[in-house]
């Protein structure tokens, strides 16, 4: 009960919290829905394999090639000569640095030498080519009907 000053209604000292639960819920499914759509990145359909992963370093700078031969640097667009600037100074900054490449399956080995080239040029010696897992078709039941 709450204490009384002569007024018929009283004091009451709770606090209503439902409005503030109704608006953190709503909130919340907004980010929820919101999330996956800010992940940008730029879609490279890469090569299969079967190798398995190689162990990498948390902090990693990613170089994309696309199918145009478009080149990005963490998905910002670049050509070779401002891969080769952009990754000599990252190395400055940061000593030694992991480099991860991602070019389309459809791109020309070529080009995806010529970027390799540049990044070696950059000084990186720390180089992985990333590749998707290879697909493996559901093994088919055998029918022994003669």
């Amino acid at each position: 009960m709450g204490m009384s000053n002569g007024s018929p209604r009283g004091l009451l000292s709770d606090i209503n919290v439902t409005p503030l639960v109704d608006v953190m819920l709503v909130l919340l499914i907004i980010f929820m829905v919101t999330a996956p759509m800010m992940t940008k990145g730029v879609p490279v359909n890469l090569p299969e394999t079967t190798a398995k992963s190689l162990p990498q370093k948390k902090e990693h700078t990613e170089v994309i090639v696309t199918k145009e031969g478009n080149i990005y640097i963490d998905g910002i667009p670049a050509d070779e000569t401002s891969l080769k600037k952009q990754l000599k100074l990252s190395k400055e900054k940061d000593g030694s640095k992991q480099v991860l490449l991602r070019a389309d399956k459809d791109v020309s080995y070529g080009l995806v030498v010529k970027v390799m080239a540049a990044i070696r040029e950059a000084g990186i010696n720390n180089l992985g080519l990333v590749t998707a897992p290879e697909k493996v078709s559901p093994p088919q039941k055998l029918s022994l009907k003669k």
